[in-house]
């Protein structure tokens, strides 16, 4: 079995695979997850590969804890991946979005594929027909828009994400709600736009914890999927293992 460590800016996300058989995730805050990796290793005894990948915070405490009880996978630009990296700057790009692009070399191969992962931030990221990965974009995700707008204004509520459907606000609440989250669902449905404009044949995935405020709203057709970027991580921990 496998053990997924996915550390974001805020979450730990934990997931054991059977194979490519997704069995259990979760999520934790950082604090807890020393107490739910020894609930994930009480209950999954067969678990004995493990592979990290950090956007956030995790200490090397916490990293040496995990090496000394599994054969364990740093995800970094070296790592052996399932596609070609023709991005400029391959160490500065986040392995996330090496998780998510290796995902839909697996899954969608020989396509043109836009996968849109909403999250902290938004990012894009395009992988073509030759299985090369080209690179993409990135902008501020749902909360961070929210954030902004209460913490650069000194009048405007911070308010949590809320689908609202009509175009006018009519009260400040419903002003940002429409301006931020429909924003977010213009702004995505552009990028498509262009996209397609040079690849008729796109494939597209969304993803991310904030998929679900956007997905029934977008006017493209889209393969949601959750499990995306955990699924990727799975399938590069399956091919680096007797490299461990």
């Amino acid at each position: 079995m496998n053990l997924i460590i996915d550390v974001g800016n805020t979450l730990v996300k934990l997931a054991v695979f059977d194979n490519e058989i997704l069995i259990i995730k979760r999520s934790c805050v950082k604090v807890d997850f020393i107490s739910t990796l020894e609930e994930f290793s009480n209950t999954y005894p067969k678990i004995n590969d493990v592979i990290i990948s950090s956007v956030g915070e995790f200490s090397e405490k916490e990293i040496l804890f995990i090496q000394k009880k599994y054969q364990t996978i740093i995800l970094d630009h070296q790592t052996k991946i399932p596609f070609i990296n023709q991005y400029k700057t391959p160490e500065t790009l986040g392995v996330d979005r090496i998780a998510l692009v290796s995902s839909a070399a697996i899954q969608y191969p020989k396509e043109n594929t836009l996968i849109i992962d909403v999250g902290s931030c938004i990012t894009y990221d395009f992988l073509n027909s030759k299985n090369e990965y080209l690179g993409g974009s990135i902008s501020p995700g749902i909360d961070l828009r929210y954030q902004a707008l209460h913490n650069y204004t000194d009048k405007l509520p911070l308010l949590k994400p809320k689908i609202i459907k009509k175009t006018l606000g009519n009260t400040t609440k419903s002003s940002i709600h429409i301006g931020v989250v429909q924003g977010v669902v213009h702004e995505i449905d552009g990028f498509i736009t262009r996209y397609q404009l040079k690849h008729k044949d796109l494939t597209i995935i969304l993803t991310g914890g904030g998929a679900h405020y956007l997905v029934d709203n977008l006017k493209n057709d889209i393969f949601a999927n959750s499990n995306f970027l955990l699924e990727g991580l799975n399938y590069i921990l399956q091919n680096n293992k007797t490299q461990c």
